[in-house]
């Protein structure tokens, strides 16, 4: 596809995480023209949102909410389903050699219990798997390894055949959840059991078995693309999905949490899978509205990764009333849990579907008006993750129509926006970056060169942040760097009377830019060496002599 010659101005100032038609070249030299993005909606934008998938699954392991989860409290508890003895002498700290030793002889009592057929077998099995569970629960790192050596798994499959009973069969897979909470190895270790676990999580079992089974494979789907795509293989997603449809909090919550960990990619097919099963949406909107925070964050997780990795989920959920939902949950709740997840899944939709910007992000509509002031409330958090998800999200916005610029503008984000990119911690700065720039920029139509909204650029160059993208020209990072030479080009060739070129050397914005002469990223030194030459050449200052 050829290129009319643009501005460095055109580059992802005016898109970044959407692919609407932008064009990217140097300024001085169309022979270093770099391909234009020129896709529809979704395309650049998927990347961006799958790097987010990769990101918060990163931040998930590294939080209270891990991938993997011991189960150390009874099933069905919580609504009185199923209601489980719980053991009230967990062990903190004990001696791991006796833990393992201990861990052994259970397994062998187990085999021992199994292979008994006389009068009270089913309570002997009962009572032997009860044992290993409460040693496989009682440590902050079970003995798993001791469990797996004495064979373990083989005799927990055999637990799980079907017309066993319901407490055997909870207690077994309480066992296999926990092994599955180990290393990598160790929740390979699983395979045998995973078809015998997927089976139970049919309508045909109670309620606690299935959400147990669940919780299982849920620890499973978290270890590794590799055992995903098994646990996909074998069936476990539409079973999955089917539990989150009743209104039965524990098992919803469980089966929310299991699936974000199956369908969290790379590849998008678990997650358009998950949004095409019948009642599955509707469920997920209910869940939304009604729930706690409890229940709603695990439902906000399975929304962000469906948002992040499939296009069509994206499209689907960006027509429905889940953006409301969203919005109405950043103004309401309070939870750091919830408000992640829920901002996140936001941001995915608006980055991914032309639907939530120019139909339902209309500005002068009450859903806008909420969602900005929601956003403003994320800036102003003490918490990183909401500041930097919160301008991502502006920054999507701000590279809308010139009425969604306008409405950013005027709102009470752009003097937090300032403060932040003064302020702020790096990747902040750099998101922050992207919204202000947006604002100065109008949308392109077809090949049109791109043209400054000219107001929005001396009043953010005014109120002092031309240092800040400066500083980004400083970084060692390409994108921000990229980012902050394309802010320059703005200033010098948009700021009235000539003023452009003294402000950026007021600012040592040439020693800045001196820097990518001999650089070795040929689009960062071709732009800047064009914005040198061209605004600072041998003329510069003459006129002032």
């Amino acid at each position: 596809m050829c290129q009319t010659k643009s501005s460095v101005a055109a580059a992802s100032l005016t898109k970044r995480h959407k692919a609407l038609p932008v064009k990217f070249s140097t300024m001085a030299d169309s022979s270093n023209r770099r391909d234009p993005i020129k896709s529809s909606v979704g395309n650049a934008a998927a990347t961006r949102r799958r790097q987010h998938a990769v990101t918060v699954a990163k931040e998930r392991r590294e939080s209270l909410m891990r991938a993997k989860r011991l189960c150390r409290v009874g099933i069905g508890g919580a609504d009185g389903d199923g209601e489980v003895s719980l053991d009230s002498d967990m062990w903190i700290g004990e001696e791991q050699s006796v833990l393992e030793s201990q861990t052994s002889l259970a397994v062998e009592n187990l085999k021992s219990a199994l292979a008994f057929q006389g009068k009270g077998a089913v309570q002997k099995r009962v009572g032997a798997l009860q044992e290993l569970r409460r040693l496989l629960s009682r440590s902050e790192f079970p003995p798993v390894e001791s469990a797996l050596k004495a064979g373990a798994v083989a005799m927990l499959v055999q637990c799980l055949s079907f017309g066993s009973p319901d407490e055997q069969l909870l207690e077994a897979a309480w066992c296999l959840t926990n092994i599955a909470a180990g290393d990598p190895e160790e929740t390979k270790a699983l395979l045998p059991a995973l078809p015998l676990l997927i089976a139970h999580l049919g309508e045909k079992s109670s309620p606690p078995v299935a959400e147990q089974c669940a919780w299982a494979l849920g620890n499973v789907a978290g270890e590794g693309e590799e055992l995903r795509n098994i646990l996909l293989i074998q069936g476990a997603l539409l079973p999955l999905a089917r539990m989150m449809l009743p209104n039965r909090g524990s098992t919803v919550r469980t089966a929310a949490w299991a699936l974000s960990n199956l369908i969290k990619g790379p590849d998008p097919k678990a997650a358009t899978e998950l949004i095409r099963v019948e009642g599955v949406l509707d469920a997920i909107i209910r869940h939304l509205k009604r729930a706690d925070d409890e229940l709603a964050t695990e439902v906000a997780w399975v929304v962000v990764y469906l948002s992040a990795l499939s296009n069509v989920a994206t499209g689907i959920l960006g027509k429905s009333d889940i953006l409301e939902l969203l919005v109405n949950r950043l103004a309401t709740s309070n939870s750091l849990q919830l408000l992640i997840p829920v901002l996140r899944s936001l941001g995915n939709l608006i980055a991914g579907d032309s639907h939530a910007t120019y139909v339902i992000l209309i500005p002068g509509r009450e859903i806008t008006d909420n969602a900005t002031g929601v956003l403003v409330k994320c800036l102003n958090s003490e918490n990183r993750v909401l500041k930097k998800e919160a301008a991502w999200v502006l920054s999507n916005i701000a590279a809308g129509s010139i009425e969604h610029k306008q409405l950013i503008y005027s709102s009470e984000a752009v003097p937090f926006l300032l403060h932040l990119l003064s302020d702020a911690p790096f990747d902040i700065r750099k998101e922050v970056a992207y919204v202000l720039g947006n604002l100065c920029v109008a949308p392109t139509k077809g090949d049109d060169k791109p043209s400054l909204i000219l107001e929005h650029l001396v009043s953010l160059v005014d109120k002092g942040c031309l240092p800040g993208f400066i500083d980004l020209v400083r970084s060692a990072d390409i994108e921000a760097a990229r980012l902050g030479l394309q802010f320059i080009e703005l200033v010098l060739r948009g700021m009235p009377n000539g003023e452009g070129p003294k402000l950026v050397e007021q600012e040592d914005g040439i020693e800045a830019m001196e820097r990518f002469q001999f650089h070795e990223n040929e689009d960062l030194r071709t732009m800047a060496n064009s914005l040198v030459d061209q605004y600072f050449g041998e003329d510069y200052g003459l006129d002032e002599q």
